[in-house]
């Protein structure tokens, strides 16, 4: 029988991973299988009109948006069809996300796609992974947009830097103001709209860590704020409210984003969407929140991510796909660009710009550093520590076209020279993200100081919160409101990423700037 290559699947090994064997055979997995859109022509139309209009746009309901532009019936038949044939198991058929999770083993998934599963190991660790392109048969050759799950690698990084102790005292001040803030300070600073976005939920997408209740209520205890309604794990492909104990692992990035978010808008549900951390694991998380009708999330945070360079084209094209799903259901998705500045971590001497911030339906957010006077901001500069200090994750795409919202800008060096941009740029806004700057929280019982961009996603989210919860609608896809009215926001022009540098306008180290909260709300409500 006939198979086809399935564009885009192609995998290579881990930088410096070795094949140290056959994957075990009999090992069990589930795959997540991507199918075609119902009236693409149709979908498409109608994104290019969000692009144009944002958040003039009418959003669509959940129930008609699965109708108009779920999968296809018989697409789904074809995939249960191909399940039975190769004995794998459907766990789970969605409409509107047009996802099937099927459940085998090794040996069936190879025999099922035509691909052979190896165990790797690397100076990280060790994952089951494949090289090369994923096969299907004639039946399913282009009813298919993407297979994630086969390979196991860990796909992201989480964007937060806590602040590093200097000698056996942790610095608690800065000539110009302190040096950190809780949350309640940043969103005073920002003139952030009054408000505690009452009635709506914020997603947090978490690949690993969990937190506790106890330290949550303390948190906000201290702050004197109300703890928001509800705090809600969601487990997503087996993945777990699981704290580890490690106030320095994946623990700080789930309280850091649940703190930051459920403090600038503490009448606002939280959905903690818990999944393992690979491409099929992420992904999943991502669609199961922009489709869960239960919690009904109006904004999304992510703080998770990695170099476009690390993904297959299937995954960024898939994850993109997602993102529009968003803003057609009216749902904003506010993603950290990065903490490793222009090279995004890579050390191959290019630039890199982190996925999915650089998703053209993300609002990319960077870094500064902020230093306070009393209850105003004194100054405010792109976050830039050094190599191991980090930086905000910013520059151009090298997979995503230029969206018309970003048409005519510039791309300024580091050296000062200026060049026209000519793929999606990142980050689109920015805040607060350097760790000496940073933002208190509370981790495994400790108290203890966060930046990174991981802070600012949350952040941000927490204000669309606060609009939605005013407008009494969601603001949803909210970038090309943000570049026609560039005055909303506040210009950073000092300082720098690496190779990119801040000047007036957009710029790829903090976009168009940082909020000023009261005149986004003005703007889009």
């Amino acid at each position: 029988m006939a198979t086809h290559p399935l564009n885009g699947s192609e995998r290579v090994p881990v930088q410096g991973a070795k094949a140290i064997g056959k994957a075990d055979p009999n090992e069990r997995l589930e795959v997540t299988m991507l199918v075609r859109r119902r009236s693409s022509d149709a979908f498409e139309k109608h994104i290019a009109g969000l692009a144009a209009q944002g958040a003039a746009t009418k959003h669509i309901g959940h129930d008609e948006f699965t109708k108009q532009f779920g999968a296809d019936a018989a697409d789904l038949t074809a995939i249960r069809s191909f399940a039975q044939k190769h004995d794998l198991a459907v766990v789970e058929c969605h409409e509107g996300r047009r996802a099937v999770v099927l459940s085998g083993s090794v040996a069936q998934f190879e025999a099922a796609f035509g691909v052979s599963l190896e165990q790797y190991e690397h100076a990280g660790g060790t994952y089951r992974g494949r090289v090369g392109a994923i096969h299907l048969p004639d039946e399913l050759n282009g009813v298919v947009d993407a297979v994630m799950g086969l390979d196991n690698r860990q796909q992201a990084r989480p964007n937060f830097r806590a602040r590093a102790p200097h000698g056996n005292v942790r610095w608690t001040a800065k000539a110009a103001g302190p040096a950190a803030f809780t949350p309640a300070q940043i969103a005073s600073l920002y003139d952030f709209p009054a408000g505690d976005g009452q009635g709506q939920c914020i997603a947090l997408i978490e690949l690993g860590g969990g937190f506790r209740p106890a330290d949550l209520q303390t948190y906000f205890a201290s702050l004197n704020v109300a703890a928001p309604p509800s705090v809600i794990a969601v487990s997503v492909d087996h993945g777990r409210n699981h704290p580890t104990g490690d106030p320095n692992g994946p623990d700080g990035e789930v309280m850091l984003d649940i703190e930051v978010a459920g403090a600038v808008a503490p009448g606002a549900t939280i959905a903690v969407y818990f999944a393992p951390n690979t491409d099929a694991g992420f992904l999943d998380a991502i669609s199961t929140a922009i489709h869960d009708t239960k919690n009904k999330p109006s904004v999304i945070s992510i703080s998770w991510g990695g170099p476009e360079s690390a993904w297959t084209q299937q995954a960024l094209n898939a994850f993109d796909q997602a993102f529009q799903s968003a803003a057609a259901l009216g749902i904003t998705v506010c993603v950290a660009s990065g903490d490793n500045g222009s090279g995004d971590g890579v050390n191959d001497g290019a630039d890199h710009a982190d996925f999915p911030a650089s998703s053209t339906y993300a609002l990319g957010c960077g870094g500064t550093s902020l230093l306070a006077n009393g209850s105003q901001a004194a100054s405010e500069t792109v976050w830039n520590n050094g190599a191991s200090g980090g930086a905000s994750g910013g520059g151009v795409s090298a997979n995503f076209a230029l969206p018309a919202w970003q048409e005519g800008l510039q791309v300024t060096r580091a050296g000062g020279q200026q060049s026209p941009l000519t793929k999606r740029g990142v980050p689109d806004v920015a805040g607060d993200a350097d760790p000496e700057t940073g933002y208190e929280v509370r981790v495994d019982g400790h108290n203890t100081v966060i930046g990174g961009t991981s802070a600012v996603a949350p952040l941000w989210a927490g204000l669309i919160a606060r609009i939605n919860a005013i407008k009494g609608a969601p603001v949803g896809y909210i970038n090309p409101q943000l570049y026609k009215n560039p005055s909303l926001l506040v210009d950073i022009t000092q300082g720098n990423n690496g190779d990119f540098a801040a000047s007036a306008g957009w710029d790829a180290c903090t976009g168009l700037g940082r909020p000023d909260g009261k005149k986004v709300q003005s703007a889009v409500s």
